[in-house]
């Protein structure tokens, strides 16, 4: 059989960076739809047990695979040195005040479930953009 080698996959630089600002939003909203999937399903089974109504739990630990990612981008980013703080910390800040917001707005209107995945996903947006291109233009600043 030959091999061939996918296009698909998330694209890294040398350094394990994903290399593309769509590669780093695909893949962690791919991980936000997954740890969303795997959270309607355990609300499914405690409603179903009558354990809990559904939709009453915190949309938020949909966060959990991409935290994972952005712990890996983290890790991958040695060589940029002090400016990976910096843009994580922007980056947090900036995600978490956007993504409290959109809850603000959604939470009156849908369930826990609804709102916290709601805000999950705009602070994924905002921490992918901010980051990557935050700390692009922090490293190429300093030479």
């Amino acid at each position: 059989m030959t091999e061939t080698k996918s296009e698909r996959r998330p694209r890294r630089d040398p350094s394990g960076r994903l290399s593309t600002i769509g590669d780093l939003l695909g893949t962690a909203l791919a991980g936000l739809v997954i740890g969303a999937v795997l959270l309607l399903a355990f609300e499914a089974v405690l409603a179903l047990t009558r354990v809990s109504e559904f939709g009453g739990t915190n949309g938020w630990l949909a966060l959990i695979l991409p935290l994972w990612l952005f712990t890996e981008e983290f890790r991958a980013a040695r060589a940029s040195g002090p400016y990976r703080f910096v843009a994580a910390v922007l980056g947090a800040g900036f995600g978490v005040a956007v993504g409290m917001s959109v809850v603000g707005v959604v939470a009156p209107l849908f369930p826990n479930l609804v709102s916290g995945v709601a805000g999950a996903a705009s602070c994924t947006v905002v921490y992918c953009v901010v980051w990557f291109y935050g700390l692009r233009w922090l490293s190429h600043r300093a030479g």
